[in-house]
């Protein structure tokens, strides 16, 4: 019995060592592999339906549903690695971005209900009547939140030093002292700082995002 179970177990683990790599997986997906992206839902679907049951809460839950939230999940991350924003180094696993991904699109979907609810135009009663600014003032702060977790999902996707670049540069400094705190040279700073603008317009673009309301 015990070899039998030993054979069954070296079974197992040959299959699971022949399933592809999710940095393989990615790889097939930029050349337009449907089939690589069928793999990689079926591989981490499950696991983002119980994320988003256990972050969503009860009054956001009956306002979502948590198959939209997985859906949108993959729809995001199918668009962006398609452009080449996304990577996964070799031996490592897609799991942290998608979770990263998940918590923004459920954080902004909270963030889009709760101006919602102030909206005058969901108000019942001259009571609860408000100023249109207030209600311009809400959308507003929805759309900078996720602008926030837009930035946040860029930066966790860089190595430690362009993060730190672009973290000074969100804090104010200017980019001869970003140079001279990180000892990189100004064109280096200058460059990083350009390629994240970039890819952050490309990603607030999927996303329709229009942060004009706080500026």
């Amino acid at each position: 019995m015990e070899k039998t179970d030993g054979a069954v177990g070296r079974a197992g683990a040959t299959a699971r060592s022949a399933e592809p790599s999710d940095h393989s997986l990615l790889r097939r997906l930029r050349s337009g592999s449907q089939d690589a992206a069928t793999q990689l839902y079926v591989r981490y679907a499950d696991r983002l339906r119980a994320l988003a049951r256990a972050q969503c809460s009860p009054d956001l839950a009956r306002r979502v549903d948590v198959d939209d939230i997985v859906q949108s999940v993959f729809g995001s991350f199918f668009r962006r690695a398609s452009f080449g924003l996304y990577d996964v180094p070799a031996g490592e696993e897609l799991w942290k971005l998608l979770l990263v991904i998940a918590l923004n699109k459920i954080r902004a979907q909270g963030a889009y209900h709760r101006a919602a609810r102030r909206d005058v135009r969901l108000t019942v009663g001259s009571e609860h009547l408000q100023d249109d600014s207030v209600a311009e003032s809400d959308s507003g702060d929805a759309a900078y939140t996720v602008l926030k977790l837009v930035i946040n999902e860029v930066l966790e996707q860089l190595p430690a030093q362009q993060k730190k670049i672009i973290v000074l540069r969100i804090e104010g400094y200017e980019v001869a002292e970003i140079a001279q705190r990180t000892g990189r040279s100004k064109r280096t700073a200058e460059r990083v700082l350009q390629e994240f603008r970039k890819k952050l317009a490309n990603l607030l673009d999927q996303e329709g995002v229009n942060v004009s309301a706080r500026k």
